[in-house]
Parts: structure tokens; C-alpha cells; sequence
């Protein structure tokens, strides 16, 4: 059977769960879906980064020990997966005992040449856990978090970069490492062609306050995060014991696909690879890389504090509108806009008056007009290929757009040809041919939706396949 091993970014848990990492989960969870309905064997990895110095900092503003505070942001990151429906196999917390261990094996694995040590003076964004270069500031501040990096001195060990930007270059250039959207490729192509600079891969233990990964054989350094929370997609599968998981998911499986926003694509598609490279072991071999949900066209972060609480938002219209709203207002390759009033136009137009409405119209005129009973003759003639298209190349919204096209295709059927009509004039063999028809649409329009909305997939699927179809109560109640 064909395996298929994706995973998410592991979010910070200084703060609270946003909508951004919400649609990342989402995202990832309709491609583990839809994989999974192809008859692959897929595993969907997620979790959270804990041993960052922002959780240090958040923790001491919190009045609390880092480690009871990352275990209770940690718990409100898994309880998000379990809302959202998230079918993840896995949940990875960076202070596992595993992943220590991975994390330093894979620094043991990367050839000595590669890692030295040195002084080292930089601008540093706590934010991003990240050194910037003046050039890179804008108006002397990080562009991710708009705030002034700190000047940092003190001795670390540096990575060989440098070593591996040939390589890179060849393998994202000819897909090896496939990098999706193309202009995310270009970026990272456009760095890298720029010359890449060693990075420095540990901190003091005591600019750390002691919390994170210890590097082998020096007491005196915990490692960079982002050295040790990229390794979580191998520590996850038992990379420190060789575990046969690890084997079956990482090694021997090609396909190997991580899901992030556009904010860490540096790390992920040419830090990561090259520690990879230096360690002789296997590459992702696909990189989908998210655009922002925006608020007022700002990037939400927590570090900004315009934040839009997933949780809420569930609560007050229900997980699928949810779902649905993000994988369709949401372009997948750019960044887009949340707004409650766009919110609730999706939710009135697409979902409440649009395929609420035609299931509702369809299963009542089913039971009224033939007692509940389908021939099923009909079989969907939908061509589907766009939809399965797109979800390969993880066009989201694009897909959407193609369900949504057939609902108002047969909407607007129903509209002329006026079945009811047909009842009173006695065009009974019409009527249930009629009839047929757009219920193997609307039963093809619940199997595609599967991936995204997979409660109303399967209540669609249940009442059109049921002995006697009834009407079916409202799948999205009028908001008030």
C-alpha cells in the first residue's frame, strides 16, 4: 500500500492557538483525508515547539515554571486538534524524552566538519528566534514582528551552511525537493542564490535560563530551537531508538510532505535540507508553503495580539462552517482576509442557502413526490478530476469553487424545470428521473466533500443511501 507521511509546522506555546495555525491544521488535515481516500496509508503528524526562550519569557510573565506552563499551553494545542476534527496519527511535545534524544542524535549524525564553534555578535528577534542582518530590518525592526531585535554576543556553534548551497540550489530547482506554490520555490531559490551564510545553531545555557535540548558533550550550550524542533518529524517516528516506524514513514517512504506558513519556509526548505544532508539522511520530498490569515490586511499574530480565537469561533457557528470558510476565503497560495462579516456571507450564501438548502429541497421532494424511494439508476456523471487536481497540488479553495459549481448547476435545474409541476401534472416517469439525477450529483458533491467537511460528508452520504429518505433537518441552522 502506498504510504503517505504529512505533518504540520509545530507552533510556539507561548500564547494561545490562533486562526492561522487553525487553517494550517485544517489545511493538512483535508490532504491526510483525501490521501487516505485514494486508499493510501497515511500518517499526520503535529504538535508543539517547547523549548523555545519565548516560552521562557512567557512563562515567567505568567508567574509560573516553564514546565508546567508549556504542559498546560501544550494540552490547549491538542484540545484545538480534537475541535477541529484533525484526524492526526501522532501528537509531538519538543520535551518528550524521545525527542531530546533525537534532537542530539541528529546533531551527532552531522558531519564533524560541518559544526564549529565561534563568537558571534548579531541583531536577534526573540519573536522569530531568529538573527537578522540590518539590511533585512525594516525601519530597524523585524518585519515579522515589528519589534527592535536585541544585540546579541556570546560564543555558539555554527552550521556549514555555506557547504550544502549547490546542492540545495539543484534540488529545489529540478523538484527534487518540490517546493509548492512555484513563487515560493523562486524565493527560496532567490535566497539561496544570494549566497547563504553559516547559522548559528546553539545559545548559552544561561541566555536559555536552562530550558531546551543540551548539546552532546557541552553542558554549557542548549541547542538553537529550530535546530532541535525541525528534527521533531524524525523524533516523532522513534528516530533515537531506529525504530521501525521511523523506517516505514521516513526512510523507506516517498512521500514525505511537511505543511508551513510562509513566515519559516527559510528553515524549512534550506536550513532543514541541509541538515539532512550533512546527517546522510533521506529529504521531505514536498514542501507546501501557506499564506497568512490576515485581520484589516495585518498579519495576525500573537506577538501583535490581533488574534482570532479558533476556539471561539467554533463554538459560536460549528466546526465545519469553520473548516469550510478557511480552505475556501483562504487562497492557498496567497495570504487572505478574515473578517466576521465575510464569515457569515460565506455562511448564509455557500452553506445555509446554498447546499443546506438543496439537501433539504432534494430529500423533502424525494419523500414527498416518491415515497422515499430511489431508483438509483442514475449514476453521477460529475467529471471530478479538478477537484482531485487540485487537492494534489493543494489548491484548496480551488476545489471548493468546483463542488460549489455543481450545487448551483443543479439549483438552477431544479429552478426550471419546477418538479413540483411535474407532481401535480402527473409526469411521474420525468419527476423521477429528474429526481434520480441530482441526487447522484448531491451524493457524488457529499463523497468529494469528505476531505473537507467530513460530518456533512457522511450525513449527505447516510440520508441519500438510506432505505426510505426523509427530509432532512437543516445541516446550518439561520444565524441570528
Amino acid at each position: 500500500m502506498k504510504r503517505y507521511y504529512i505533518t504540520t509546522a509545530i507552533p510556539y506555546v507561548n500564547a494561545q492557538p490562533h486562526i492561522g495555525f487553525a487553517l494550517e491544521l485544517i489545511q493538512t488535515d483535508a490532504v491526510a483525508r483525501f490521501h487516505r481516500q485514494l486508499g493510501e496509508d497515511v500518517w499526520l503528524l503535529t504538535g508543539t515547539d517547547e523549548n523555545a526562550l519565548k516560552n521562557v519569557q512567557a512563562a515567567e510573565q505568567a508567574g509560573q515554571l516553564t514546565k508546567d506552563f508549556v504542559t498546560e499551553m501544550s494540552a490547549k494545542f491538542r484540545q484545538l486538534t480534537t475541535i477541529l476534527e484533525i484526524s492526526n496519527d501522532d501528537f509531538i511535545r519538543t520535551t518528550e524524552k524521545k525527542h531530546h534524544l533525537g534532537a542530539q542524535k541528529l546533531w551527532r549524525s552531522c558531519k564533524p566538519q560541518d559544526i564549529y564553534r565561534k563568537s558571534y555578535s548579531g541583531l536577534y528577534c526573540v519573536g522569530c528566534e531568529q538573527f537578522y542582518t540590518e539590511p533585512e530590518l525594516i525601519n530597524g525592526q523585524c518585519p515579522e514582528h515589528k519589534t527592535k531585535p536585541e544585540v546579541v554576543s556570546e560564543e555558539n556553534y555554527f552550521f556549514k551552511l555555506s557547504n550544502y548551497q549547490k546542492q540545495l540550489e539543484v534540488l529545489i530547482a529540478k523538484d527534487k525537493l518540490k517546493i509548492v506554490p512555484d513563487s515560493r520555490k523562486n524565493e527560496m531559490l532567490s535566497f539561496i542564490r544570494q549566497g547563504l551564510e553559516d547559522f548559528s545553531i546553539s545559545r548559552s545555557r544561561e541566555r536559555a535560563k536552562g530550558w531546551g535540548v543540551a548539546v552532546p558533550g557541552d553542558e554549557s550550550q542548549v541547542m538553537y530551537v529550530w535546530f532541535d524542533a525541525l528534527s521533531n518529524y524524525l523524533t516523532a517516528l522513534g528516530y533515537a531508538d531506529d525504530a521501525e516506524a521511523y523506517h516505514q514513514w521516513w526512510t523507506d517512504n516517498p512521500n514525505r510532505v511537511h505543511i508551513i506558513g510562509k513566515g519559516i519556509s527559510r528553515f524549512h526548505c534550506i536550513y532543514w535540507p541541509a541538515m539532512l544532508l550533512s546527517a546522510g539522511l533521506p529529504l521531505p520530498t514536498e514542501i507546501f508553503i501557506h499564506g497568512y490569515v490576515t485581520i484589516n490586511n495585518e498579519k495576525i499574530s500573537k506577538s501583535l495580539g490581533n488574534t482570532v480565537d479558533p476556539l471561539q469561533l467554533v463554538k459560536q457557528y460549528g466546526v465545519e462552517p469553520v473548516r469550510y470558510y478557511l480552505l475556501r476565503e483562504i487562497p492557498a497560495y496567497e495570504d487572505g482576509d478574515y473578517s466576521e462579516d465575510k464569515f457569515r456571507q460565506r455562511y448564509a450564501s455557500d452553506l445555509q442557502n446554498g447546499l443546506g438548502n438543496t439537501f433539504s429541497r432534494l430529500t423533502n421532494m424525494v419523500e414527498q413526490y416518491l415515497g422515499g424511494k430511489l431508483p438509483g439508476k442514475v449514476k453521477s456523471k460529475l467529471n471530478t478530476k479538478l477537484v482531485t487536481d487540485s487537492l494534489h497540488n493543494f489548491r484548496f479553495d480551488v476545489a471548493l469553487t468546483a463542488i460549489w459549481s455543481w450545487l448551483k448547476a443543479v439549483d438552477q435545474e431544479v429552478d426550471d424545470a419546477k418538479p413540483w409541476l411535474l407532481a401535480k401534472q402527473g409526469e411521474q416517469i420525468q419527476l423521477t428521473t429528474l429526481l434520480d439525477r441530482w441526487c447522484a450529483i448531491l451524493l457524488e458533491v457529499g463523497k468529494q466533500l469528505a476531505p473537507f467537511m467530513p460530518q456533512t460528508a457522511e450525513i449527505i452520504q447516510k440520508a441519500l443511501t438510506a432505505d426510505k429518505i426523509t427530509k432532512a433537518e437543516p445541516l446550518f441552522p439561520r444565524l441570528q
